[in-house]
């Protein structure tokens, strides 16, 4: 945008909001220069993402709006412009939260990809003109807001005239229920079935009027329950019989949920043990490794920083990942490639004891970083590496089918 400061983007940002820096002197001069030019949408766009790096969700997603009304199209020049020819990246990004959009720009820091982000809705009409690109991925994530903006793009896709990465179509079915629905049946996959529920049948369980067979042909409490649209563990619980949900009822006040069966992936020494791949052009790529006592694993509580043996083991599993858990599962990651047909993806997953692959989420819009302190986790940078090889590749590869 001619005259205005650059556009900061996400990526730096949230880089130095994990490095645990306050950001309230950035957000006051942004605001501030939104107040001074209403036309500034970049200053609206880096205010939004610092209002969410510091836990303002409603006013973030307010003031995004006002820069998408503002202006559509946003623009990050290529950082190493000198390392060869480049490639022009054009993103359709729909609004939202940072869950709610393929998380590009951590793929693409430091290298020769000029990123174009078009910010759609169901009803927004096309800018006038497309900026030139090499290749559009679709960063959209699924969600039930953004369905009705994946089915428009899916139309509207078909004869784009540069190669398209991620079909709509193909992101629509990553629910939690159509996930499920997708990978059933796979020798080696063990995702349980999930289904959609409202408020009154879960009162129904806890009152013992509904089983929970009947909803879910594969099992019995306990029994996971999570709100439709939540994230990172928010609400998310494991119910072990009618008198927990009736106790879940009464701490959240959500409409719809989903439910599922708990499958106890405890190793042998008790502990809990999640992965995180990407598969980029079904390759599968290790992105963390994270270890708990506590069924529910997020990298971030896992105490992984606390914990050097932790921090040993996620390494060695690093760097064997490709002739071992890679190895042990190559046929079923080969399977959930072929079944999603995504060319970039995300995927949660651990182990059960007796050698399946365990299937938590599948999602285009999981956070992959080199963020960590390299004094504490100097294994990882590599490592993530080459995912953003392999996504540059990627991108190179499509590049040339057109």
């Amino acid at each position: 945008m001619p005259g205005l400061p650059p556009l900061i983007g996400v990526a730096p940002l949230m880089r130095r909001a994990f490095a645990g820096e306050n950001l309230a002197q950035d957000g006051q001069a942004l605001l501030l220069r939104a107040q001074q030019d209403p036309t500034d949408a970049h200053a609206y766009l880096d205010f939004s993402t610092v209002l969410q790096l510091t836990g303002n969700r409603a006013d973030a997603l307010a003031v995004q709006a006002e820069a998408i009304a503002i202006r559509q199209l946003y623009c990050l020049p290529a950082r190493c412009p000198d390392s060869g020819p480049g490639l022009r990246l054009l993103v359709i990004m729909g609004p939202g939260d940072l869950m709610a959009n393929t998380p590009v720009e951590f793929l693409i820091e430091d290298s020769d990809i000029a990123l174009t982000m078009l910010y759609m809705t169901s009803a927004s009409a096309w800018p006038e003109v497309i900026p030139e690109h090499d290749v559009l991925l679709v960063g959209v994530a699924e969600s039930d807001t953004n369905q009705q903006l994946l089915l428009r793009l899916a139309t509207e896709l078909q004869d784009w005239p540069r190669p398209v990465l991620n079909h709509p179509a193909q992101i629509a079915v990553l629910s939690r229920d159509g996930a499920c629905a997708a990978l059933a049946a796979i020798p080696g996959v063990e995702m349980p079935v999930t289904v959609r529920i409202d408020r009154d049948q879960l009162h129904a369980i806890a009152s013992g009027v509904l089983s929970v067979t009947t909803l879910l042909p594969d099992g019995d409490f306990p029994v996971i329950v999570r709100p439709i649209g939540s994230h990172a563990g928010t609400n998310l619980d494991k119910l072990p019989d009618s008198a927990g949900a009736a106790d879940y009822l009464e701490h959240v006040d959500a409409t719809h949920f989903y439910l599922s069966r708990f499958v106890d992936y405890r190793n042998g020494d008790g502990q809990f043990r999640k992965y995180r791949i990407t598969l980029v052009d079904g390759q599968p790529f290790i992105c963390h490794f994270a270890i708990s006592s506590h069924w529910m694993i997020h990298y971030l509580n896992a105490g992984m920083t606390e914990s050097q043996a932790k921090r040993d083991e996620e390494a060695d599993c690093m760097a064997h990942f490709e002739t071992q858990f890679a190895l042990r599962h190559a046929s079923a990651i080969q399977a959930i490639h072929d079944r999603l047909g995504l060319a970039y993806v995300g995927m949660d997953c651990a182990e059960t004891p007796d050698g399946k692959l365990l299937i938590f989420e599948v999602d285009n819009a999981m956070i992959v970083h080199d963020m960590d302190p390299e004094a504490l986790f100097a294994y990882k940078k590599p490592v993530m590496h080459k995912v953003f090889a392999a996504f540059r590749q990627l991108l190179e590869k499509t590049r040339a089918t057109d």
